[in-house]
């Protein structure tokens, strides 16, 4: 009997956390579905994201681990997929740990801890940094760089 599997995820910034979710969750089901975040809830959430929707869901749908890509549009889907894609597992990441305990009564819900030291999040803020430099910041940098390869070379 087939196993299926299903997360959530706004997927922005894709990483090697992302990847190591969907291959963490193809260990234990035979067919994942990733449902991607839209822009339009994203905004619901409070969530801004570099990456537009189109994008992101085409970065998800390219991933061999993944089987099938939709939308996630609202908060209150996941039960109608669950029941609609006849799925056995829903997984998320542990951050989420006890906000989806309703839907065991549909399938199992299991929450994987997250990958150490990456986070959508932590990159965002890592990338941050970067807006502040003027053009003049930029060309030194890239002198020092073009000295330092230099020397190598």
């Amino acid at each position: 009997m087939k196993k299926t599997a299903i997360t959530y995820g706004t997927f922005d910034l894709f990483h090697y956390g992302h990847l190591r979710l969907f291959q963490r969750i193809k260990e234990f089901s035979d067919y994942l579905i990733v449902a991607v975040s839209t822009d339009e809830f994203n905004q619901l959430k409070g969530k801004k994201t570099i990456i537009p929707f189109e994008n992101r869901i085409e970065i998800v749908k390219n991933i061999r681990y993944v089987d099938k890509v939709i939308a996630e549009e609202s908060w209150d889907q996941k039960l109608n997929d669950i029941k609609n894609y006849n799925v056995n597992f829903l997984v998320m990441g542990d951050d989420w740990k006890g906000k989806f305990d309703e839907l065991n009564n549909y399938c199992e819900v299991i929450y994987l801890p997250r990958t150490d030291g990456i986070s959508s999040s932590l990159l965002k803020n890592s990338l941050s940094g970067f807006r502040n430099l003027d053009i003049s910041s930029i060309n030194s940098a890239l002198e020092i760089l073009q000295q330092i390869r230099n020397q190598l070379s």
